[in-house]
């Protein structure tokens, strides 16, 4: 007895329809987000291979900066449905966060949520008789990638405005959209807001543990406030390092949202970085907004006031230089006050519920510095 024979709505997608043209998501009018598409590589990343392999990044940027969080693929349609297909790596399978969110696209259609794409365990797990599995768990041994596809259908007739979104965590290496043989693609209506927000931070910034891919409070915010956004959170990596901050700075967003305060390890370490970072982005950017965020698990850390007081000293000292264009959120702020032990899957990273109380928190935020009313 199989699940999907006792309940439909949880079998898994099968492609039947036999009028479907297959395009390349490289190709116009779909519109590129958040992401790039490296030749060379032949696979998706979010920031340049040099920038990545500076030797005071460590090994994590290199590595997840081909995490496609952030990625988004946008165009219009009069398809009755869309397919996909693609190629991804085999990366890691995490004990605290869905097939969906790490490995797996979203697709909205007007605005509104309309299904999801990915791969089931069948596609990842590859189960040897007698052989040890690696923490418990059979891999694939088939040049470490998965192939998988999928169709669902866009409510409603007529033109729609489809928005893909990249998997969180894994990365991707080859992808393919397909609609009704004579149906029209379109370039996808212009953001409200072109001149992208920049995030900078943690795992929790690359969108640990959402539960899929347009539900981490970063894709959130930016969705309310229709704008252009870059997420370069980086699980366990973001440290404030020189070569980062260059970086950073280098680029030109709307607004900077720094939210480093879980990599930096301890106080002592964002006291000699956190001023600095700041002093570096307005040096290149004297009148881009920065706003600056601590973390939002502190109830359990008993060095988390201590941190906070570091990244608010930060704040302050620019107040007090006459910086109008900076803000301060604290993370307590950000799980709200009733069932904060609700928001998170493992103390640490959040839920649904926890990334959808963060971005109700930054909203007004960001809104101040976007919205010119």
């Amino acid at each position: 007895m199989n699940i999907a024979d006792i309940d439909k709505n949880l079998a898994y997608t099968v492609i039947t329809e036999t009028d479907i043209c297959w395009l390349n998501a490289k190709e116009q009018p779909f519109a590129l987000h958040g992401v790039t598409y490296a030749e060379n590589e032949n696979r998706y990343r979010r920031m340049t291979k040099e920038v990545a392999n500076s030797p005071d990044l460590g090994e994590g940027v290199p590595y997840l900066c081909y995490c496609t969080a952030g990625g988004r693929l946008r165009f219009k349609t009069n398809s009755p449905y869309v397919a996909l297909k693609c190629v991804v790596p085999n990366q890691d399978i995490m004990e605290h966060m869905t097939i969906v969110g790490s490995f797996g696209f979203s697709i909205r259609s007007d605005g509104k949520y309309a299904g999801k794409y990915s791969p089931i365990w069948k596609n990842i797990l590859n189960p040897m008789e007698g052989e040890v599995a690696k923490d418990g768990v059979y891999y694939s041994t088939d040049s470490g990638k998965i192939s998988f596809d999928g169709i669902r259908y866009l409510p409603g007739e007529g033109m729609h405005e489809v928005d893909l979104y990249f998997p969180l965590y894994g990365g991707v290496v080859e992808f393919f959209v397909g609609v009704k043989d004579g149906s029209e693609i379109l370039p996808p209506r212009p953001y409200t807001y072109q001149k992208p927000v920049l995030f900078y931070g943690s795992s929790i910034t690359q969108g640990g543990c959402a539960s899929r891919s347009d539900n981490d409070y970063v894709s959130m915010v930016c969705r309310w406030l229709n704008t252009e956004y870059l997420n370069l959170g980086f699980s366990g990596s973001a440290k404030g390092e020189k070569s980062m901050v260059d970086y950073l700075a280098s680029l030109d967003p709307s607004v900077y949202v720094i939210d480093y305060d879980h990599n930096a390890g301890n106080a002592e370490h964002l006291q000699r970085t956190h001023y600095p970072l700041y002093q570096a982005l307005r040096e290149k950017h004297p009148q881009t907004p920065i706003v600056f965020i601590t973390k939002p698990d502190c109830d359990n850390d008993p060095n988390a006031d201590e941190r906070k007081a570091v990244i608010y000293a930060t704040y302050q000292k620019a107040v007090a230089q006459g910086d109008e264009n900076v803000s301060f959120i604290d993370g307590k702020t950000l799980f709200g006050t009733e069932e904060r032990d609700a928001c998170t899957v493992d103390g640490i990273h959040p839920n649904d519920l926890g990334f959808y109380r963060m971005a109700k928190t930054v909203y007004p935020v960001l809104r101040k510095y976007l919205v010119k009313e």
